[in-house]
């Protein structure tokens, strides 16, 4: 497939090197779109990139481009994917999808409408070890899950801690490392919580920098989740089972564990990536877009939303908003500028008409 970015940052350079090494595949480079023209023609340098855009909707109207990834910071996720969709393109966002899930549904609503493909870069889903690890849950080989942990923790410092947090930016741990957490505590426990508590404390950007989060069950079962920006705090992991523990020292990078049966001699299984991780997810999206699907099948919609609408509710329950959050109203008036949008997103009141 061929592929543009938009944005030229880290997650943006590890893409590109994931994709140039997915070449023997198909998957290939073809356009880099920045609002700095220099620094798009200076990544495509790099990259060994033929078309540099100062400008993502130059990107994004480039008829060469098949997939557009799309690398820019939390608040621009929702716009960047509408202008990708508008023009045709198949997204691949980066985590978190968008900041709230009403604008993650209004997008899934918009591609199946155009026929499209669109995904939230949750890259660890597609790691080889979590569909082992989902095996093992869904065998009952060890009896019942009944708590899973994960902590998540790293520190950052001037201009990157900025970025991190600030509000207008949809900062904060909770959407930039949390989503990790609770994606991994959804895809093992393979459900939404019932109930969730948690503790916060703010940064002087007014957004999280540190939160523990309980979360309980169907049947009586519980996790917890650590995320952190500004302690250094090993990714790790654990499940405890009727009859075992399986322990993760690095549950994004998620290329080992060892389980510990309670009867017998513990033992490792290990899957380390073909590249970095990354080119699972990249594989995902090909798969499906030849095989003329909208979503994925394996990180379905549903999966998406239900983190995003989680976080919506943490994030309530702390009283933090972004100000550039829309109301229902808003977001619906926000697109009528694309036609077929609206009504894609209006599909049960199509006699309306943007004005």
């Amino acid at each position: 497939m061929n592929w543009g970015i938009i944005a030229t940052g880290t997650i943006a350079e590890k893409f590109a090197k994931t994709v140039n090494a997915m070449s023997a595949e198909g998957e290939r480079l073809v356009a880099v779109g920045s609002r700095d023209k220099d620094k798009a023609r200076k990544f495509a340098d790099e990259f060994n990139i033929k078309k540099a855009y100062g400008s993502y909707e130059e990107l994004a109207a480039d008829p060469d481009v098949d997939a557009v990834y799309i690398a820019t910071p939390n608040n621009m996720h929702f716009d960047n994917a509408m202008l990708c969709l508008a023009a045709g393109k198949h997204v691949l966002c980066e985590k978190p999808f968008t900041t709230s899930a009403k604008y993650a549904e209004m997008l899934h609503r918009i591609a199946d409408g155009k026929g499209l493909f669109v995904m939230e870069g949750f890259w660890i889903r597609f790691l080889p070890l979590y569909d082992e690890l989902l095996k093992i849950i869904a065998s009952k080989k060890y009896g019942e899950l009944r708590h899973a942990r994960c902590d998540y923790g790293f520190i950052a410092n001037g201009e990157r801690r900025e970025r991190k947090f600030l509000s207008e930016l949809g900062g904060g741990a909770l959407l930039d490392i949390g989503i990790y957490c609770l994606g991994f505590l959804r895809m093992v426990m393979g459900c939404d919580p019932e109930a969730f508590e948690s503790e916060v404390r703010f940064n002087e950007y007014e957004t999280d920098e540190f939160s523990v989060i309980q979360l309980r069950y169907p049947g009586g079962r519980t996790a917890q989740c650590l995320q952190a920006i500004g302690l250094q705090i090993e990714r790790q992991a654990a499940l405890y089972f009727d009859n075992a523990s399986i322990y993760l020292p690095d549950f994004q990078g998620a290329y080992s564990m060892t389980v510990k049966p309670v009867d017998g001699d513990a033992y490792d299984i290990s899957m380390p990536p073909d590249i970095n991780g990354f080119e699972y997810q990249i594989r995902e999206v090909t798969r499906s877009v030849g095989a003329g699907k909208t979503h994925s099948d394996i990180f379905c919609p549903e999966d998406s939303i239900a983190v995003l609408h989680l976080m919506d509710k943490i994030r309530e329950s702390w009283g933090m908003k972004f100000p550039f959050e829309l109301s229902p109203e808003e977001l619906a008036m926000k697109i009528s500028v694309d036609k077929d949008a609206y009504v894609c997103y209006n599909n049960d009141n199509q006699d309306k008409e943007p004005q």
